[in-house]
């Protein structure tokens, strides 16, 4: 069986055509015909100075019903040529005159004013402050809470959340001991090695146990141990908050009305503050034992006349003054830790954003913290 085959014949593409004519009223008529599309305006480049040369006259009528085809680019060079608004008199196919709406209906924004560098620099700065003030004042909203939190739980022992203190003891102190030691172990041995090329010029060597005893107890233990802290604790307690914050978790709490300052921050906080003097003290006792070492190596001095030695050299206020600002350490640390986990918004990003700025915040407030102690009990504890 023959089937009839259909013989297909496209019509040919017709050059962009602009005639204009008279009408019976004396007005002009502007009379578009052909393809006008971008490639046909490609060829013939004399037609934009036509096309603006009419449309100057907002008299004219325009015709544009035998136009075979339009895109949106020469509806656009129609459009501008035309002063961006419409003939008051135009013969134009409904699918045509939808390229026109859409440029009729969308509002170009003018552009805006190049800003110099110093507003630039100000606008920067203005934003920088006010950032910092916002994230104090949510830092102190944080701190009061806590205190109510504190009050609450006096009245209310029974509701302390013993286990999730528990936990971030073991989390942030147990198994931070290996770390904390190594380090202080390498630092005391540095020190004392360094301090003891220095000594040996001047027949001195004697002095590296008053040194090594205030630099540690005093300053490098509880340091060593904040910024170790802030490093491992701080960020895993951050990412932990905000790893609640992706799953849910927050508002899952929140509907069954548990409190999120009670069961995730004070823990969080009341185990590091307890937690960093014994890390500090344990810190400490490594660098020194690190010192100790390096000391009988290169100076022959033994570990018993460190030891009997070592009360002298260093009262025991200094003790009390480096336990008491790693306990400071600890509660800023925690904070902090906390204050920028609850800043996580739901998408990974915002978590590694936040944990990172989590840590350089808290390190850069330990040592802000440890400016202001040795600033205050300058001469406090001094042999």
């Amino acid at each position: 069986m023959n089937i009839p085959m259909a013989e297909i014949q496209t019509n040919p593409v017709l050059p962009p055509l602009l005639e204009i004519s008279k009408q019976d009223n004396g007005q002009s008529c502007i009379k578009l015909s052909g393809s006008w599309n971008l490639r046909s305006l490609a060829t013939t480049p004399e037609l934009h100075q036509k096309i603006k040369a009419v449309a100057a006259n907002k008299a004219n009528a325009w015709d544009m019903q035998s136009v075979d085809m339009l895109d949106s680019a020469t509806a656009l060079i129609l459009w501008q040529a035309w002063g961006e608004q419409m003939p008051a008199t135009l013969n134009i196919k409904p699918e045509h005159q939808r390229l026109f709406e859409r440029w009729q209906s969308q509002i170009i924004p003018a552009a805006e004013p190049t800003a110099s560098r110093s507003s630039l620099f100000l606008n920067s700065l203005l934003q920088l402050v006010w950032s910092f003030w916002v994230q104090l004042v949510n830092l102190a909203t944080l701190l009061g809470q806590l205190v109510l939190d504190l009050g609450y739980l006096l009245v209310h022992p029974a509701d302390i959340p013993r286990a999730e203190i528990s936990i971030t003891i073991y989390e942030a102190g147990v198994r931070a001991l290996g770390i904390t030691a190594l380090v202080g172990f390498l630092i005391g041995i540095v020190l004392s090695y360094l301090s003891a090329l220095q000594l040996k010029t001047f027949g001195a060597e004697i002095y590296i146990i008053d040194i090594l005893g205030l630099s540690i107890i005093r300053e490098l233990g509880p340091l060593l141990a904040a910024i170790l802290v802030a490093g491992r604790s701080g960020s895993a307690m951050t990412a932990q908050i905000g790893i609640m914050r992706v799953t849910e978790e927050l508002d899952a709490l929140s509907a069954m009305g548990i409190s999120h300052s009670l069961r995730l921050i004070l823990p969080k906080v009341m185990a590091l503050t307890i937690v960093m003097p014994l890390l500090s003290a344990w810190t400490s006792a490594a660098a020194l034992i690190g010192g100790m070492f390096s000391a009988q190596n290169t100076l022959d001095i033994s570990y018993q006349q460190f030891f009997l030695k070592l009360p002298d050299v260093v009262p025991l206020i200094n003790v009390f003054i480096g336990l008491g600002k790693s306990a400071v350490f600890g509660l800023m640390i925690a904070l902090i830790a906390c204050h920028f986990g609850f800043r996580i918004k739901p998408n990974t990003e915002s978590l590694g954003s936040e944990t990172t700025n989590s840590v350089v915040a808290a390190i850069t407030v330990v040592i802000m913290i440890d400016a202001m102690f040795a600033i205050l009990f300058m001469g406090v504890g001094m042999p």
